[in-house]
């Protein structure tokens, strides 16, 4: 499951992406757009900062803003990012090595899942998500 940090993130990242012409977004504008606590924002974006998804620019005239092209940015990057591992079973995350891994009987299973969904969040960029002429697809969950 998604928690709220990686669907917020991308509420964030596509409210950027849909104001890329404007100069640095201040954070209450995204919040107020988006209502979600800006608080709970600050957190979010502090993480996006430290790996180079935005750039930050502080006191008057500052906000946030994308540091490259919506298309370079995809879904699966940024939930990778604010959730850690999107593998399905802890078993598949690098840093649990499971003894029976040898002769598992599901894990070729549990690999494929893993990989469909990293290949399904990884096909979807920002650019697809902020598209303006999507007649009723205006809400971002």
């Amino acid at each position: 499951m998604i928690s709220t940090r990686g669907r917020y993130a991308l509420r964030v990242m596509i409210d950027l992406a849909e104001h890329i012409g404007s100069s640095y977004i201040p954070l209450k504008d995204i919040a107020e757009r988006q209502q979600i606590s800006e608080k709970y924002l600050e957190s979010i974006v502090k993480i996006l900062v430290r790996n180079g998804l935005l750039d930050a620019l502080r006191g008057k005239g500052g906000g946030y803003r994308l540091n490259r092209s919506p298309a370079e940015y995809t879904v699966g990057s940024i939930l990778r990012l604010t959730e850690g591992s999107l593998a399905p079973v802890a078993c598949l995350e690098e840093e649990a090595a499971c003894e029976r891994a040898t002769y598992c009987r599901t894990l070729p299973m549990w690999q494929k899942l893993d990989r469909l969904v990293n290949d399904f969040f990884d096909g979807y960029t920002l650019a697809d998500l902020a598209a303006p002429n999507l007649a009723g697809n205006d809400f971002v969950i």
